[in-house]
């Protein structure tokens, strides 16, 4: 930094650095830009800008998930904010780590309702209700401890986003710069963790064991961990849509993300033990929380609040996941166990035919799943945003091996895989990383291509063309006999994407796509392949129950 004085915004940025922060998106205003000058005066923060607020949310929120560090945006007041608010929603359903930073009015005018520019009736209040929490600075003096205590909370378990509002006018305050500010190394010691020994018995004389993985394996880096345990009582697994890839999917005792399939669940009906490791339990993957979960169910999350919130827990062991499993493992190491040789040919029969099924009840969808898998390098990341391909088959038959590797839209809202492909790729740019969008949400954050372009990130989009939002016509013709408001005029696609600088094409069959994917990954571009669904073939719904259950509404 220069010897300019030293700034409320300089603080700010410090901070950022500090925590290790590299890259930030955002939104320039008139209500951030002395925060903004504050990052090109420190030169050591990459600005990301986005498009819209919206977009900005999701592609840190992205880059957090795809790397496990701190996500960071920015956005103006107001009007602002309210367009980050949707996005940050989905950073809550996540439990993504993430700061927004962003403007409130002059100090003096909120809440005066004098109409200050951009000024909301609760800014602070809206941003609450969206957030893990929300704070307002309000004494520019304070604003070192006011970053350190939000950058500690949104990474603190349960881990998520949060807003801090900095008043406009406080940004340029000149404060005194601490020569030295220190927080204590010293922790308080940690317990070891102690594990009751009829657990581990449990454990041990399981005869029909299934492992339940989700994002807390991924979150605490427990896939080594979780593998071993795997290895030595040869259990069934299966994942929640977070948790893919916490286990490589081509594991033959990996059944995958099929929870909610009939042949997965009457596996878990006939198990004598289920261990679940950070998993949600959320109602889309447990058919509206009916799963056959057993009654000794072994729980392990890092949230105490997780116990017997969806299924009820036996024992309950409040943890890292990491830690936890290694002290499993270690107790494990020392026991004669003997798997039960049919019970995990049953496993890999089960594995099998939930693949097996989808791929057939979907045709021509799973030959496509099947070239994906075939022209993909295996350290892909895979995106898929809310539509039909991606909750139905791509997050099922495209098989993750990386922790890190598979993002979704957990809290369910169309159009934020553009831009969640795009801050993935800036935070992992040296792996492939794939969108698997539909028409009607696509367009929703559209303009984020060019962000990717300006910015040198080379996405593969797959757009899937079917004229409108596809499942919700499904849904009103089954319900009413007729449908209205989702059939929508589109754009000619590889035209637009062409216009944003990426080079496209369109495919009208397995075989053009084929040829169109192997395109794609050989250009090494920002590339959009468009796929017409109504030439090469629109499901039949009624024949297909586990592709619909995917979308089914939540208690249905």
């Amino acid at each position: 930094m220069n010897n300019q004085a030293y700034t409320v915004s300089d603080a700010i940025v410090e901070e950022l650095v500090a925590a290790g922060v590299e890259v930030v998106y955002g939104i320039v205003s008139v209500h951030n830009m002395p925060i903004y000058n504050a990052m090109l005066n420190n030169e050591n923060i990459r600005i990301v800008t986005a498009r819209g607020e919206s977009g900005a949310v999701n592609m840190a929120d992205a880059y957090a998930r795809a790397t496990g560090k701190l996500g960071v945006v920015f956005t103006s007041t107001g009007t602002g904010a309210g367009n980050a608010a949707g996005s940050l929603s989905e950073t809550w359903n996540s439990g993504t780590p993430l700061l927004h930073i962003t403007g409130e009015a002059d100090f003096n005018y909120i809440g005066t309702d004098q109409r200050y520019i951009h000024e909301s009736k609760d800014q602070l209040k809206m941003m609450d209700g969206v957030s893990k929490s929300a704070y307002l600075l309000k004494r520019p003096k304070l604003i070192t401890p006011f970053m350190r205590k939000a950058i500690k909370e949104a990474q603190t378990v349960p881990t998520g986003p949060v807003t801090i509002q900095i008043p406009t006018n406080f940004q340029a305050k000149i404060i005194p710069k601490n020569q030295l500010i220190e927080v204590s190394t010293v922790q308080d010691s940690e317990s070891s963790i102690n594990l009751p020994a009829e657990l581990v018995e449990k454990i041990a004389v399981a005869k029909r064991p299934v492992v339940w993985a989700g994002n807390g394996v991924i979150k605490s880096g427990a896939s080594e961990e979780l593998l071993a345990l795997v290895e030595k009582i040869q259990p069934g697994v299966v994942t929640s849509g977070s948790g893919k890839g916490s286990i490589p999917e081509n594991h033959p005792l990996c059944i995958g993300n099929f929870a909610f399939f009939p042949q997965f669940e009457e596996l878990l009906k006939k198990s004598d033990l289920l261990i679940s490791i950070g998993v949600r339990f959320r109602a889309g993957e447990t058919n509206g929380w009916t799963s056959p979960v057993p009654e000794n169910h072994i729980n392990l999350d890092m949230d105490p609040n997780a116990f017997n919130r969806n299924f009820d827990t036996l024992y309950g062991v409040a943890g890292d996941a990491k830690a936890v499993l290694q002290e499993i493992n270690k107790t494990l190491a020392g026991m004669d166990i003997t798997p039960d040789a049919a019970y995990v040919d049953e496993v890999k029969e089960t594995r099998q035919a939930v693949r097996d099924d989808l791929h057939s009840s979907i045709e021509p969808y799973g030959d496509i799943a099947a070239i994906m898998s075939e022209h993909l390098p295996i350290n892909t990341v895979l995106v898929t945003d809310v539509t039909i391909p991606g909750y139905t088959w791509a997050n099922k038959l495209f098989d993750i091996h990386e922790p890190r590797n598979y993002l979704h839209m957990t809290g369910e809202g169309i159009g934020q895989g553009l831009p969640m492909a795009i801050g993935a790729k800036i935070g992992q740019p040296k792996k492939p990383v794939v969108l698997v969008a539909g028409d009607g949400g696509f367009m929703v954050n559209a303009g984020e291509m060019i962000t990717a372009i300006q910015e040198d990130t080379p996405i593969i989009i797959l757009l899937f063309d079917d004229g409108g939002y596809g499942i919700l016509k499904y849904y009103q013709e089954a319900a009413y006999g007729r449908k209205t408001s989702v059939d929508l005029k589109n754009p000619d696609f590889v035209m637009m994407a062409k216009s944003m600088g990426f080079e496209s094409e369109k495919v009208t069959s397995v075989e053009e796509f084929d040829k169109g994917l192997a395109n794609a990954i050989a250009s090494r571009k920002a590339y959009m392949v468009v796929v017409d669904v109504e030439v090469v073939g629109i499901l039949d719904y009624k024949d297909s129950d586990e592709y619909i259950r995917s979308f089914r509404p939540h208690g249905e």
